[in-house]
């Protein structure tokens, strides 16, 4: 139950606020995690529910269908109706979907969860994001509690695999999802005593019907045209249908918001540089992320044969690379901006690119997977914390559910349209041939079209992020301004901006 006197709002720092962190780090990690966790399980999950492989591959769509189509409505919601609220609704959805997903006794029903899991994921994630902005003071703090919630999602876009692996080959697939039970269980006797209730202080909590449901049916057609392509392909009449039917959604959407009183999105927030550079950058990043992830996996299962566990204790290496990049980005993203961090991360993810472009048929993973593994997983990391900061420093504490909903969706939306794009230039180049030869032509094609993601990545941080610290360099305060006063007002934290 929330308190009556929890709606207040208390100034000053929480001085739980590092306590806290641990808790909203741990529920990012498990969303990042269970969203690409069932990648090595689906081939265990099809065998044992009897489903195809088009029907095995909405384990995986289903949960990115609710989850990136909800976002912006629960980033919206949680600033409204109070952010710690939220997050224990979300909680405890995550918990029953959890336990469904793993009680499951056919492939609809696993399904079916999965679209719940990923309903109560896209609380979780922004409403988490939000409580952490809030936490924490504009400057310095907050640009390191950002930094550590950023590497966690690094760490768990790459752990997936690495704790997939052993328990689908151990207790069985559906230990993937009994194992977020505990942790659920955990977060919810926490919330109450560690996190500070915070939401949008107004007279009138009016909601914007219409914008978000143009907003919401727009994201779910979308992340359906494109988790749907590579059955149809591009250009086929289901697949350009449903995206011309999310553009003229987009196109009403943003007339709605030009025209209501209270927008679920202001579009005045789009004027921000670093905002905009930031999700693009995470937009390109999912792609990579997902694209990268799931064809290694398919390479490493089906042409080299590892087992699932074998392939998932291999990537280990790449999920401590994620954690140096993490770190270092953090502990840089202050002193040398969100652009450097970023350029430099999406650069060690496109050579990695370039080295699994290599894989070879008769090849082996000291040979052709390792040195692609060490050069990726730094970059993602590092990367993750820069866009994640950008995107997110300066924001209105208005609208930081607003802001943590679009740092979600773009990761989200761009794991969908990564993986879309990977599978449908694999499929497309190898043919049908399921011959080793045939298949690793084809995921060498995957690897070749996916270093278009870093390289859109670097151009977004070098032309939007650079910008913002030019910008910033040319407000420096004239030379006459004594130096001690010069020195005092550029330590000062950047004014937050209100929209």
């Amino acid at each position: 139950m929330v308190r009556p006197q929890d709606d207040i709002v208390v100034t000053g720092p929480d001085p739980r606020r590092w306590r806290a962190l641990v808790l909203l780090c741990v529920a990012f990690f498990m969303v990042i995690l269970d969203a690409q966790i069932v990648i090595l399980a689906l081939p265990s999950i099809e065998a044992d529910l009897e489903m195809s492989p088009n029907a095995g591959q909405w384990v995986m769509s289903a949960y990115l269908l609710s989850f990136g189509g909800l976002l912006l409505l629960a980033g919206r919601s949680a600033d409204l109706l109070g952010r710690r609220r939220m997050f224990m609704v979300g909680t405890a959805l995550f918990l029953v979907s959890s336990l469904g997903c793993g009680l499951a006794w056919s492939g609809g029903a696993l399904t079916a969860m999965r679209v719940v899991q990923g309903v109560s994921a896209s609380i979780m994630a922004p409403t988490a994001l939000s409580i952490l902005i809030n936490a924490f003071d504009e400057g310095a703090e907050r640009t390191k509690a950002l930094g550590v919630w950023s590497a966690v999602g690094g760490i768990g876009a790459t752990a997936a695999l690495l704790i997939g692996g052993p328990l689908t080959d151990g207790p069985g697939w559906r230990w993937i999802f009994f194992i977020n039970i505990p942790v659920a269980l955990a977060m919810l006797a926490l919330s109450p005593r560690l996190l500070r209730e915070s939401r949008e202080q107004t007279k009138d909590r009016i909601y914007d019907v219409t914008g978000a449901v143009t907003i919401t049916a727009a994201l779910v057609l979308l992340v359906y045209a494109v988790v749907r392509t590579p059955d149809f392909g591009w250009l086929a009449p289901q697949t350009t249908a449903v995206l011309a039917a999310s553009v003229l959604l987009i196109g009403a959407f943003v007339l709605v918001e030009q025209r209501s009183s209270s927008p679920i999105v202001p579009l005045r927030i789009f004027r921000s540089a670093p905002l905009v550079g930031g999700n693009l950058a995470l937009l390109v990043l999912g792609m990579g992320a997902w694209g990268m992830s799931l064809t290694l996996s398919s390479y490493a299962q089906q042409v080299l044969g590892y087992s699932a566990v074998e392939f998932g204790l291999g990537t280990a290496v790449m999920t401590v690379g994620a954690v140096v990049g993490s770190m270092a980005g953090q502990a840089l993203v202050t002193r040398v901006g969100p652009s450097v961090i970023g350029g430099a991360g999406f650069l060690f993810i496109a050579a990695g690119m370039i080295v699994l472009t290599q894989v070879a048929a008769d090849g082996s993973f000291l040979h052709d997977i390792l040195i692609g593994l060490l050069l990726f997983g730094p970059g993602l990391g590092a990367t993750y914390v820069a866009a994640s900061v950008a995107t997110l420093a300066g924001v209105d504490e208005r609208q930081t559910g607003l802001a943590a909903g679009l740092n979600n969706a773009a990761f989200q939306i761009g794991g969908a349209f990564g993986s879309a794009v990977v599978t449908t230039v694999a499929v497309s180049t190898s043919d049908g041939r399921l011959s080793p030869t045939g298949l690793t032509e084809g995921f060498q094609s995957a690897f070749a079209s996916a270093i278009t993601f870093p390289v859109l990545g670097f151009l977004c941080v070098v032309l939007l992020l650079t910008r913002r610290r030019a910008s910033s360099h040319r407000a420096q305060p004239p030379p006459s301004e004594p130096a001690d006063r010069q020195s005092a007002r550029l330590s000062r934290p950047a004014p937050t901006r209100r929209q």
